[in-house]
C-alpha cells in the first residue's frame, strides 16, 4: 500500500488535526516573541552594535537597513513556506526574529533612555509595557474573529500590498524630505498592521497543510510586530 505524504492540506482534515495546527502555529509565535525578547536584551548590552543600529536610523541608512530587512524578511518567508523542511523552516523563523530584533533596537533602546526603564530591563518600561499590552489584545481578538468565524479575507492580499508600497514611499519621502510623518501615519500603519493579521490568521485556517505551522508563525508573527512597532511609536509620543 502507498505510504500517505506527512502533510495534507489543512482543509482536508479532521476537525482535532486542525485545532492541533492552531496549537502548534501560536505555541510558535510565543516562542518567537519570547526568544525576541532573548535576542534585544543581548543586542542592548552591546554597546557597539547599539551605537551601529542607531547610526543607521540617519537618512538614506535608515533606507539602506530597511531594504536589508526587506529582503531577510522575503527570504525568511520563502524558505518557511514553501520549504516542508522543518530544519529549513526553524531556520527562517529564527533568522527573520533576529532580524526583527536587530530593527527594533534603536526605538527600543530610545524607548528605554527617554523613559522611566531601568537600565536593560525592557520589562520596567512603561511605554513598552503599554504597546505590548495593547498589542496582544488587538491580536488576540482579531485572529478570534478569524478563527470562530472562519470567514476568508484572502481579499486584503493586494489591498495590504498596495498599502505596504504607499507606506514605503512615505517612509523614503519624509526621510529624503526631512518631514515628519506624524501620528495619523502610525495611526494608519496599526490599521494596515491589523489588515495583515486578518490576512495572516486566514491563511492559517485556509491555505496551510498539516505541517507548515512554524512556516505560518513566521507570518502571525511578523503581522504582530509590525503591530507593535507601530503601537510604539504612538505611545512614545506621549
Amino acid at each position: 500500500m502507498e505510504t500517505q505524504p506527512s502533510y495534507q492540506p489543512l482543509s482536508h482534515v479532521a476537525n482535532d488535526t486542525r485545532i492541533e495546527f492552531y496549537k502548534k502555529t501560536y505555541s510558535h509565535v510565543a516562542l518567537a516573541v519570547l526568544l525576541f525578547i532573548v535576542v534585544i536584551s543581548i543586542f542592548l548590552r552591546i554597546d557597539p552594535l547599539v551605537e551601529f543600529a542607531l547610526s543607521m536610523t540617519q537618512g538614506w541608512r535608515w533606507l539602506l537597513m530597511l531594504g536589508g530587512f526587506m529582503l531577510a524578511t522575503n527570504y525568511a518567508e520563502n524558505l518557511a513556506h514553501k520549504s516542508h523542511d522543518k530544519t529549513v523552516q526553524y531556520g527562517a523563523l529564527v533568522l527573520y526574529v533576529i532580524a526583527e530584533a536587530f530593527i527594533f533596537l534603536p526605538m527600543i533602546w530610545i524607548a528605554i533612555a527617554y523613559s522611566d526603564g531601568n537600565g536593560y530591563d525592557i520589562f520596567s518600561n512603561s511605554v513598552i509595557n503599554q504597546a505590548a499590552v495593547m498589542t496582544l489584545a488587538l491580536f488576540s481578538g482579531l485572529s478570534a474573529i478569524v478563527l470562530f468565524t472562519k470567514k476568508d479575507f484572502s481579499f486584503l492580499r493586494n489591498i495590504l500590498m498596495i498599502g505596504g508600497f504607499i507606506a514605503l514611499g512615505l517612509i523614503a519621502a519624509g526621510l529624503l524630505f526631512g518631514f515628519n510623518l506624524g501620528l495619523f501615519f502610525s495611526v494608519a500603519m496599526v490599521g494596515l498592521a491589523a489588515g495583515s493579521i486578518l490576512y495572516q490568521t486566514s491563511n492559517l485556517v485556509h491555505k496551510y497543510s498539516t505541517d507548515q505551522y512554524v512556516g505560518a508563525s513566521l507570518g502571525l508573527f511578523a503581522s504582530l510586530m509590525l503591530l507593535f512597532w507601530y503601537l510604539l511609536s504612538i505611545f512614545s509620543r506621549d
